[in-house]
């Protein structure tokens, strides 16, 4: 069994990490005692985890702390907005973690475009005490949908018309959805190299 400290304190991350794996310990940032805000200014999904993951490195180091971290940055990407939201998928609309009003400013953007193709895409980076990293992706297929079907809690879940699944990860159980998730995907392929 390995301890790894995931570097979020978003409860619906959490879970599916916790869900995936299961025969290891995950600790929040909550659960190291990290409350310091974490700006994610990269560019990319790859700097926007690697600048979560070296700042809890930075805090473990503080409080003499040893353990691998998981870092992911994630996001939703339409082809005919070349990749919006892309790295801004959470603060799309503004304020972060307004799901509502991130989903109305997508649809309406994709009002006028034939092709509503997207996919979403994690990158997950395991980084080590020492600097030294390692990272995975993962990217799942689907297109936007104009009207709003299932569990609306999680980000654009309930938008996001699953091509494997044929509905939406709105409606899709926790299992379906961890199988073709971009998340689940990440996971799996990061399994296999930890």
């Amino acid at each position: 069994m390995k301890t790894f400290i995931l570097a979020s304190n978003n409860k619906h991350k959490i879970a599916e990490f916790k869900e995936m794996f299961k025969e290891d310990i995950i600790l929040s940032l909550e659960e190291i005692g990290f409350n310091e805000e974490i700006i994610e200014d990269g560019t990319t999904f790859l700097e926007n985890a690697l600048i979560k993951a070296k700042a809890v490195n930075n805090y473990l180091k503080r409080k003499n702390i040893e353990g691998a971290i998981l870092a992911e940055d994630s996001g939703l990407c339409v082809n005919s907005l070349n990749g919006e939201p892309g790295i801004f998928s959470a603060r799309y609309a503004g304020g972060h973690g307004n799901d509502s009003l991130n989903r109305k400013k997508l649809i309406q953007n994709l009002k006028c475009k034939e092709d509503k193709s997207a996919y979403f895409i994690c990158l997950i980076v395991k980084y080590n005490n020492d600097g030294s990293y390692s990272y995975v992706e993962g990217k799942t297929y689907g297109r936007i949908i104009s009207e709003e079907r299932g569990d609306k809690s999680f980000g654009y879940d309930c938008i996001f018309y699953s091509n494997e699944l044929e509905k939406t990860f709105g409606e899709a159980t926790k299992d379906e959805k961890n199988k073709v998730s971009h998340r689940g995907r990440a996971i799996k392929a990061l399994k296999e190299i930890i």
